[in-house]
C-alpha cells in the first residue's frame, strides 16, 4: 500500500528558476562522492542557536559584516522582523588579544542584563562540553574571563544564579561558585577526582539517560542542588593509542557492560555560599538504580526520578532540601521498560504537573495533582505524544507534536491543560498542506515560535510563525540553492506500507535508480537501524547520507529502508516493546519478510542482488541479516556494529534485555555472533578503534569467529576514530568511497 509519491521534488522544481545565475554551475555539478562528501555542495545552512528574550523577541548568532570568521549576537523582533545588534564582534575582543571571541553558546542572566558566553570548547565524549566561560555586561559592555585561576576551556556548564549575581560551574569534577560582584571563587565541593564526579556525569549516565550538566540552582538561588557519581568500582575499558605518538597512549574510563556493576548516583543540596551537603535518601542500593531527572519544585522541595535497574519502574521523589527525606509521589510502570523523558512540567503554581505516560497502551500527557494522587489524561487517545514542546500555563495549554496517520511525520498539535467538562480535544496547529517533519521553538507565551520544516525531498526551511494560525512572518533559512541541486538531482522517491503477515504491516521509502524502467530487474540496498533507539522510515531531511543513497540510484542502485517492529515508531506501546528481551531477533525477521513481500509487489527487484548496510544498531542488525538469512541477503555492509551484546553498557542494553545472568538465552539468541557461522554472502565490517560507545573490542571477537569457522570477509579499521569514524582529514570521504566500492565490486548494478 502506497502512502504516497512525496512531492516534494516537483514542487521544488520552480525554485531552479528564482537561483541566481552564478549559481546554475554549481547546480548542475553531477552528484558525487566528491561533491557530497568534500565540496560540502549539499550541506544545509542552519538557523541559530536562538534563544526566545521574552514572549516576542529572541536572539542568535550571526556572522559579523565587520570581521571575517566572527559572529555576534542579534535580537530580532517576532511580529516585524525589526533587527538590532546586542552585541557586535568588535566588542568580544578581550584585552591583550587581537581578534574576537567565537561564541559557541551563550545563555542571559535572569534580569537581562548579563551575557555568558561559551568559547573554545573541547569535545568529552559525544560533546563539546568542556571549554572557557566569558561574562559580558550589555549595560556597561565590559567583557571579562570567569573562572578564576582554571587553567583554559576547563570550565562546564556555568550558569546563573536566579538573582543574577553569582554564577556556578563545575571545574575537575568539583563545583564552584564565583560572585560577580567581588570576583570570589568558593569551591563548593571538594572529593571530586576521576572515580568521584560532582555536578556532571560519567560515561554511561551521559550516553543513555542524556544526562551532561549536572546542578540545578533552586529558585531562590540559596541551595545548589546536584548529582555525585561514584564509579570507583565500576570496571575500567582501555582505548590504545598506536599512532599519534612513537608509543602508545593508553585512555582508561570507567565503562560497565551489561550484568557488570554500575556508578553509584546520589543527589545532594549545598548552601550556594559553601557548607554541608544535604543527600537525599532513598532506600536500597545506589548501584541497583539511575537517578535519571531531577527539578526543583520549590526552594525546599526536589523532584527525582528514579529508574530501577531493570528500568521498569520510574518513580517520582518528592525529596526535603532540608532533611533529605524522600516521599513517593508517582509510579509509572511497564512490562517491558519505561523511557525516562523531560516532560515533567509544573503548572498550577507548582500545585501541579504535567506527565507523559504509555499505561494505556499510547503515549500521553496526563495531569498529576494532589501530590501525585490524581493522574488524568489530558491528550487524546490511541494516539502517541513524540515530544512535548511547551506549556503555557496562563494561556491554559500545552504543545506537542505527534502524526496520527502517519509514522515518518512529525505535527505540532496543542490541547487544554484542564480540558473541558473531561472531554479531551487536541487541535492540529501544523498546517495540512506541509506534509514533513515539522520542528518547533515555542517563545514562553505561546504566541510564537521558530519552526523548522523539512521532507525526504526537501532540505530545511526555518520561519518565524504566529500561533496557533501558523502564519509565516519571517523566512529566516530556505535552503533554496540546495533545493534546487536535489531538484536537479532528479530522484524519484516514494513512500509505501507493505505487509508482511496478516495483520502486520510495515513502513518504507524508496529511491529509484536512474532512468527507471519496471520491465528491468535492479540491485536493491537496504539501509536498517531496526533497534529500539531509531526509526530509518523518516520524511525529513537527512542530509549527506541521504544524498549518498541518492548517488547511488545514478550508480544504478535502487535503495530502500523498512522500519521493522520495535522501532521508535508513534504506533503504539505494543509495537514498540514487541521485542522486549529479543532485540534482534523479531527484527531480523521482519527485514527478511519485507524483502520478500516487496519483490512479490514490485518485479524489478532482483532478488540475487539484494545489499543491506547500517551503522551502530544498523551494523548489527547487517550482521543478523547476513548471518541468520543468508539465502535472502548477497552482500552486507556493517559498521561499527555490536556483534555480542554482553559487550555493551548496562543502561541500554539491559533496558531492552534485562541482565545478562537472568537472560542468557536472550543474549546468545539476539546476538549476531551467535549465528557467525552461517554467513555465506560477501562481507565488510568498519570499526574506529578508537569507539568509546561500541567499542572495536566486539568486532575483534567476532573476527575470531569468523576465522575460527574459515568464513571470508572483509574489514576496514580506522585508527582511533570514535563511533561516528569522522576524525582525521578525509576520513568520511574514504569510508563512504569504500562503501560504494565494495557494493559495486560485489553486487554490481548491470
Amino acid at each position: 500500500m502506497l502512502f504516497r509519491s512525496n512531492p516534494s521534488v516537483a514542487a521544488l522544481a520552480a525554485l531552479i528558476l528564482a537561483v541566481p545565475a552564478g549559481l546554475t554551475a554549481q547546480i548542475n555539478e553531477p552528484l558525487s562522492l566528491d561533491s557530497i562528501f568534500v565540496d560540502g555542495a549539499y550541506e544545509a545552512d542552519r538557523f541559530g542557536p536562538a534563544r526566545w528574550l521574552d514572549d516576542a523577541s529572541y536572539a542568535t548568532l550571526e556572522p559579523s559584516s565587520e570581521i571575517v570568521d566572527a559572529n555576534e549576537l542579534i535580537r530580532y523582533d517576532a511580529a516585524t522582523a525589526a533587527r538590532s545588534t546586542l552585541i557586535a564582534a568588535r566588542e568580544l575582543i578581550p584585552e591583550f588579544r587581537d581578534s574576537p571571541l567565537v561564541i559557541e553558546d551563550y545563555s542571559f542572566s535572569p534580569n537581562g542584563t548579563l551575557l555568558l558566553i561559551f568559547t573554545n570548547s573541547e569535545r568529552v565524549w559525544r560533546t563539546n562540553s568542556r571549554g572557557d566561560f566569558w561574562l559580558f555586561n550589555l549595560e556597561t559592555r565590559g567583557l571579562r574571563r570567569i573562572g578564576g585561576t582554571a587553567r583554559d576551556s576547563e570550565l562546564m556548564f556555568a550558569k546563573f544564579s536566579p538573582d543574577s549575581t553569582r554564577v556556578a560551574y563545575v571545574r575537575q569534577n568539583d563545583l564552584y561558585l564565583e560572585d560577580l560582584r567581588t570576583n570570589t571563587v568558593t569551591q563548593l565541593t571538594h572529593d571530586g577526582s576521576d572515580t568521584v564526579v560532582n555536578g556532571t556525569f560519567d560515561w554511561v549516565y551521559e550516553e543513555e539517560l542524556g544526562l551532561r550538566d549536572g546542578f540545578r540552582w533552586s529558585p531562590d538561588g540559596t541551595r545548589i542542588a546536584f548529582w555525585q557519581l561514584d564509579t570507583e568500582l565500576v570496571s575500567e575499558f582501555i582505548l590504545v593509542n598506536n599512532t599519534d605518538e612513537l608509543y602508545p597512549q593508553i585512555t582508561r574510563f570507567p565503562y560497565p557492560k551489561a550484568g557488570e556493576i554500575n556508578p553509584a548516583a546520589r543527589i545532594g543540596t549545598i548552601p550556594a555560599g559553601g557548607g554541608e551537603i544535604t543527600w537525599a535518601e532513598f532506600a536500597g542500593s545506589p548501584r541497583d538504580f539511575y537517578l535519571a531527572r531531577m527539578t526543583w519544585a520549590s526552594p525546599s522541595e526536589l523532584v527525582v526520578q528514579r529508574v530501577n535497574r531493570r528500568q521498569n519502574h520510574n518513580d517520582v521523589f518528592s525529596v526535603d532540601a532540608r532533611t533529605g527525606a524522600s516521599d513517593l509521589l508517582l509510579r509509572d510502570e511497564d512490562e517491558a521498560w519505561v523511557d525516562v523523558r523531560d516532560d515533567l512540567h509544573w503548572i498550577e503554581a507548582g500545585e501541579a504537573f504535567t506527565w507523559v505516560s504509555e499505561r494505556d497502551g499510547w503515549r500521553r500527557a496526563y495531569r498529576v495533582d494532589g501530590g501525585g494522587a490524581n493522574l488524568r489524561p489530558i491528550s487524546p487517545a490511541g494516539v502517541d505524544i513524540l515530544s512535548l514542546e511547551a506549556v503555557d500555563p496562563k494561556g491554559g495549554w500545552f504543545y506537542y507534536t505527534a502524526s496520527p496517520e502517519n509514522a515518518g511525520q512529525r505535527y505540532l498539535y496543542r490541547a487544554a491543560l484542564e480540558p473541558t467538562a473531561g472531554a479531551i480535544a487536541a487541535e492540529r496547529l501544523t498546517p495540512a498542506d506541509q506534509p514533513g517533519t515539522h520542528a518547533y521553538l515555542v517563545a514562553p507565551g505561546g504566541r510564537w515560535a521558530i519552526h523548522t520544516l523539512s521532507s525526504f525531498d526537501m532540505p530545511p526551511i526555518t520561519t518565524v510563525v504566529d500561533l496557533p494560525g501558523h502564519t509565516v512572518t519571517t523566512t529566516l533559512v530556505d535552503n533554496a540553492d540546495l533545493a534546487a541541486r536535489v531538484t536537479a538531482a532528479a530522484v524519484h522517491t516514494e513512500f509505501f506500507r507493505i505487509e508482511i503477515e496478516a495483520g502486520t504491516e510495515l513502513d518504507g521509502w524508496v529511491m529509484y535508480p536512474a532512468d527507471f524502467d519496471a520491465k528491468r530487474k535492479y540491485p536493491v540496498l537496504f539501509f536498517v537501524y531496526g533497534e529500539p533507539a531509531g526509526q530509518t522510515v523518516r520524511d525529513g531531511w537527512s542530509g549527506s547520507r541521504g544524498m549518498w543513497h541518492r548517488y547511488l540510484t545514478k550508480l544504478g542502485y535502487a535503495v530502500m529502508s523498512v522500519d521493522n517492529r520495535g522501532t521508535p515508531a508513534p504506533r503504539g506501546r505494543e509495537w514498540r516493546k514487541v521485542v522486549y528481551g529479543e532485540v534482534g531477533t523479531l527484527a531480523a525477521a521482519d527485514q527478511a519478510a519485507a524483502v520478500a513481500a516487496i519483490a512479490a509487489e514490485r518485479e524489478w527487484v532482483d532478488l540475487g542482488r539484494i545489499a543491506i548496510w547500517g551503522w551502530s544498531g544498523g551494523g548489527s542488525m547487517t550482521l543478523n541479516a547476513m548471518f541468520r538469512y543468508p539465502e535472502v541477503y548477497q552482500t552486507g555492509m556493517s559498521v561499527a556494529p555490536v556483534p555480542d551484546q554482553r559487550y555493551y553498557d548496562t543502561i541500554y542494553q539491559e533496558r531492552y534485555m534485562g541482565t545478562p545472568q537472568k537472560n542468557a538465552e536472550g543474549y546468545r539468541r539476539a546476538s549476531p555472533i551467535s549465528y557467525a557461522q552461517n554467513l555465506s554472502g560477501n562481507l565488510l565490517v568498519v570499526h574506529g578503534t578508537g569507539d568509546d560507545n561500541v567499542h572495536y573490542q566486539g568486532t575483534e571477537a567476532l573476527i575470531n569467529k569468523l576465522v575460527a569457522n574459515n568464513k571470508a570477509f572483509t574489514m576496514m579499521a580506522y585508527p582511533n576514530r570514535s563511533h561516528g569514524i569522522f576524525e582525521g582529514a578525509g576520513t568520511t570521504r574514504h569510508l563512504y568511497g569504500l562503501l560504494t566500492r565494495y557494493l559495486q565490486e560485489n553486487t554490481p548494478a548491470r
